[in-house]
C-alpha cells in the first residue's frame, strides 16, 4: 500500500484556512482514480483477478460491481498515494497504457481534490484476449446435443 508523507499541520493549503478545514474521503479519491484510469485506451478493465471473480457473482445475484473495484488509496491531509490493479486489452503498449493512467489519475486528483499525489503504482494483472467475452459456440451446440433423447 502506498504511503502518503504528512507535512507540518501549520501550513496551510487549499484544504485548510483560518476559516476551517476540508477533509476528503478515502472513497472519493478512490472513486476519482479509477474513474480517471477506465478513462484511458487500453483499459479493459480493473481490479485483481480474484476481485473480478467475486463481482462477476455479485453481478449474476443482482448486486452492482463497487466503482472503487481496482483502486486503493491512502489519504493524508494534504497528499495522497494510489495504488491501481488494471487488465489491459491485448496489443496495447503496457508502459504507454500505463503513464497514461498514471497522468490521467494525477490529473484528475490534484484538480478536484487539491491534493498532491505522492505516487501512483500500477499493477496490469491480465490482458484481455479478443474473443474472451464471446460464448464458444461449438461447445454450445455439443451441449444441445447431447440434451437430446438418444431414441424416442
Amino acid at each position: 500500500m502506498p504511503r502518503a508523507r504528512s507535512e507540518d499541520a501549520g501550513q496551510s493549503g487549499p484544504l485548510q484556512s483560518g476559516k476551517g478545514k476540508t477533509t476528503i474521503a478515502d472513497t472519493v479519491v478512490a472513486k476519482i482514480a479509477a474513474m480517471a484510469a477506465r478513462d484511458v485506451s487500453g483499459v479493459h478493465e480493473m481490479g485483481g483477478s480474484a476481485g473480478r471473480a467475486l463481482n462477476a457473482v455479485r453481478g449474476m445475484v443482482g448486486g452492482d460491481r463497487p466503482m472503487t473495484q481496482g483502486v486503493a488509496v491512502e489519504v493524508g491531509e494534504r497528499q495522497a498515494a494510489v495504488d491501481v490493479n488494471v487488465v489491459a486489452d491485448y496489443g496495447v503498449a503496457i508502459p504507454d497504457m500505463a503513464s497514461a493512467v498514471r497522468r490521467n489519475v494525477i490529473t484528475a486528483i490534484e484538480r478536484m481534490c487539491g491534493l498532491e499525489v505522492t505516487e501512483v503504482n500500477i499493477r496490469v494483472d491480465d490482458v484481455h484476449m479478443p474473443g474472451d467475452d464471446k460464448p464458444d459456440t461449438d461447445q454450445k451446440s455439443k451441449r444441445d446435443q447431447q440434451e437430446e433423447p438418444r431414441v424416442r
